[in-house]
């Protein structure tokens, strides 16, 4: 099915964030998705082993990066939310290196190489915007690092909801202090490197501190400074401040 992307895409909002887009460069990315589908919850979008089929754009919903051991075991190293891509250089390699999963229904935008790259040629301020993502990208890998190995359980489920805070709320799907959370205990002890058993009794620690309520599959964080202190987050790594348009 051919679409094009809505007029103030979450891919939009978010590369707003990194650096000044003009009106051009909007109309460019808003008819970039060569087709859209519908995917539903806990499907594989890439599979570790295939060959590359274009550039995935989370429209709705929430994914994952992860990579599996032969005997099961699985470590999640990234989450896509709406505005994220898959790999930018995909054209590059003849087969994936990791795989990438759907937490919730999800709307992807795939998007032929050759048609980012031109339009990467054409406007720079775009061209920009993506370097800046991937060197996001890459800023938060470092620290879902030093979560898993230097932060105690109750401060790895602490950095990893303030994230996931800032980044929703840039894209318009999150309040001051709550935002949907489709990830179950077993996903974020995938992420975090803990047993589901030790996810579940640092969550009830959380919420014994009065810091975080969970209802169904929403999160709200209720004293969002303290919850940040704990995690000591510091924001800087996501490059998400406020620019004026061009």
């Amino acid at each position: 099915m051919n679409q094009s992307l809505p007029t103030r895409s979450p891919l939009i909002r978010k590369l707003e964030r990194f650096t000044p887009l003009s009106e051009a460069d909007r109309t460019a990315l808003e008819g970039i998705g060569s087709h859209v589908e519908n995917v539903p919850a806990h499907r594989d979008l890439v599979t570790e082993g295939d060959r590359p089929r274009g550039i995935p754009l989370l429209l709705e919903g929430m994914a994952y990066r992860y990579k599996m051991r032969a005997n099961g075991a699985r470590q999640i190293p990234a989450y896509l939310v709406p505005g994220d891509m898959g790999d930018l250089d995909v054209a590059l390699i003849d087969r994936m290196d990791h795989s990438v999963g759907t937490f919730s229904p999800c709307r992807v935008a795939w998007i032929k190489p050759e048609t980012l790259a031109d339009i990467q040629r054409s406007h720079p301020a775009v061209a920009r915007a993506l370097r800046i993502g991937t060197l996001v990208d890459e800023a938060t890998l470092r620290e879902w690092l030093l979560n898993v190995g230097r932060r105690s359980s109750k401060e790895r489920l602490a950095h990893l909801f303030s994230e996931l805070l800032l980044r929703l709320q840039v894209v318009g799907l999150a309040t001051e202090n709550s935002y949907a959370l489709p990830i179950g205990q077993a996903e974020l002890a995938d992420t975090t490197g803990m047993s589901s058993v030790h996810v579940n009794r640092s969550l009830m620690e959380l919420r014994r501190e009065g810091l975080i309520a969970l209802s169904g599959r929403t999160l709200t964080i209720l004293d969002v400074p303290a919850l940040k202190a704990l995690a000591e987050f510091k924001a800087n790594y996501l490059h998400l401040e406020e620019r004026g348009a061009a």
